[in-house]
């Protein structure tokens, strides 16, 4: 029942269970892609360039473009330059501008000087913003064509329509939220 004949083997702990490795063939694998790193002792003068996500803890100076991947500030980081990429997280310093194709996330300890134009943008509590945002496509339909947004933006500059004055003596009805007497 107990199997006393059975010796614990030296080497092998007995006590708690124990964690395997996950085993995968090679097809079951999943591609997490490549994370390239500047370490915060590197410093970049000049044009930087990328086809793999990126996170700088170091201080680059002149312009960093990953048009297709995501660019991560580290909390170390310092970037003086125009920066061109996907995606744009800034835990770091920044100045200068950001155009990014997706959204850009500026975290809490994070501090930005500049222009932004990204759809989408997200500025922690205790983050430093200082400049514009432009979020252009956010507000446009999938559906518009190239001339909608000149003729809509016409409309909206023109005067709205007067209404007619009632005639003398006739009951006129209270405005939309005014409280009647």
């Amino acid at each position: 029942m107990f199997k006393r004949d059975e010796a614990v083997k030296p080497g092998v702990p007995t006590d708690g269970p124990r964690a395997e490795a996950p085993r995968s063939s090679g097809s079951d694998m999943v591609n997490i892609g490549t994370i390239g790193t500047i370490g915060k002792s590197v410093v970049i003068k000049g044009e930087l360039s990328a086809s793999e996500d990126l996170t700088i803890e170091g201080t680059v100076e002149g312009k960093i473009e990953l048009r297709q991947n995501v660019l991560t500030i580290g909390a170390n980081g310092k970037i003086k330059a125009s920066v061109f990429a996907k995606a744009v997280i800034v835990q770091g310093e920044v100045h200068g501008n950001i155009t990014a194709t997706e959204k850009v996330d500026i975290r809490d300890a994070g501090s930005f000087d500049g222009d932004l134009a990204s759809p989408r943008v997200a500025i922690a509590d205790g983050a430093h913003f200082r400049g514009s945002i432009d979020m252009q496509g956010a507000s446009k339909p999938a559906d518009a064509k190239p001339g909608d947004a000149a003729k809509a933006a016409a409309d909206a500059a023109k005067p709205a329509a007067a209404l007619p004055a009632p005639a003398p003596g006739a009951p006129v009805a209270p405005a939309a939220g005014s409280i009647p007497r």
